[in-house]
């Protein structure tokens, strides 16, 4: 008789531990049936942090995810049947995009051929250049300054006008002695930069310093400017292909890439096809 009272005792002790709720000790907060657990904000408060403002950051991490929970849940108790279900379409939705997003950027990345020519670049250019419009005046110019006391003035004067390679070269080797110079004069910037760069021109006098082959030298206080403008592009010109370059490099790429995209789903959607995992019922 003890043997079956022993038997009963062990079956009943068994079944409350079988339906009492479990023990949660890396809990750190519940809502209802919810728990978030140490491992959920083991990385919320910075290293360094102090204790004050830690437990300030822990409070309103856990006030926040309490709120949601409990708006969630009375959500899922009041909303219709039918917005749920709206919901519900969005969400599942919205996770067949995700996948197959992911999915087709993992295959495009295997097959995408991300080199483009300089032939490419210019054939793109040519066809599209009327859509380019640069929003300000672009120059090509050269320039110099330097004290006005410095003895060979005359003779850097002279170079920077004629600008042969050998000039370009003797005046390379002075360039220690100027508080700023500028020899690429083959290249277009914009005039806002001529603007930071030759504090003496403006909005209001550019008209006056900013003229096609003007050359001329400008004394302030303690140094002389020498500047050579080469080239003006007028505002609204066709934007010139040194500025668009990187930008059309990515505009053929990103074509590429949609095209690529349209012929892996026809490939994927005629294999299912052919492989009978992809019928329509007539």
């Amino acid at each position: 008789m003890k043997f079956f009272q022993i038997i009963i005792l062990i079956a009943l002790t068994t079944s409350c531990e079988y339906f009492r709720k479990p023990k949660e000790p890396l809990a750190v907060a519940r809502v209802g049936d919810d728990y978030l657990y140490k491992k959920d904000i083991q990385n919320l408060v910075p290293k360094g942090t102090s204790k004050l403002d830690s437990l300030a950051i822990m409070k309103t991490y856990l006030d926040r995810w309490a709120t949601q929970k409990l708006l969630f849940n009375g959500a899922e108790l009041n909303l219709s049947e039918e917005k749920i279900e709206e919901y519900e379409a969005l969400i599942n939705q919205y996770k067949i995009d995700l996948y197959t997003k992911a999915y087709i950027e993992q295959l495009v990345f295997k097959k995408i051929d991300t080199i483009v020519t300089e032939v490419e670049i210019k054939e793109y250019y040519e066809k599209n250049k009327q859509f380019f419009k640069n929003p300000t005046e672009l120059v090509k110019m050269r320039y110099i300054n330097l004290v006005k006391e410095n003895p060979k003035f005359e003779n850097i004067k002279a170079k920077f006008t004629s600008f042969a390679k050998k000039d370009i070269k003797y005046l390379e080797e002075l360039s220690i002695q100027f508080k700023s110079y500028a020899f690429n004069d083959s290249i277009w910037v914009d005039v806002n930069q001529v603007f930071e760069k030759l504090p003496f021109i403006n909005l209001e006098n550019k008209e006056k310093y900013i003229v096609d082959g003007i050359n001329y030298q400008y004394p302030d206080s303690t140094t002389v400017w020498l500047v050579k403008v080469n080239k003006v592009l007028p505002k609204d010109s066709a934007t010139p292909l040194q500025f668009l370059r990187p930008t059309i490099k990515q505009v053929i790429i990103n074509n590429r890439k949609l095209e690529l995209i349209n012929t892996i789903e026809k490939e994927i959607t005629n294999d299912a096809i052919k492989n009978k995992k992809y019928e329509i019922y007539k």
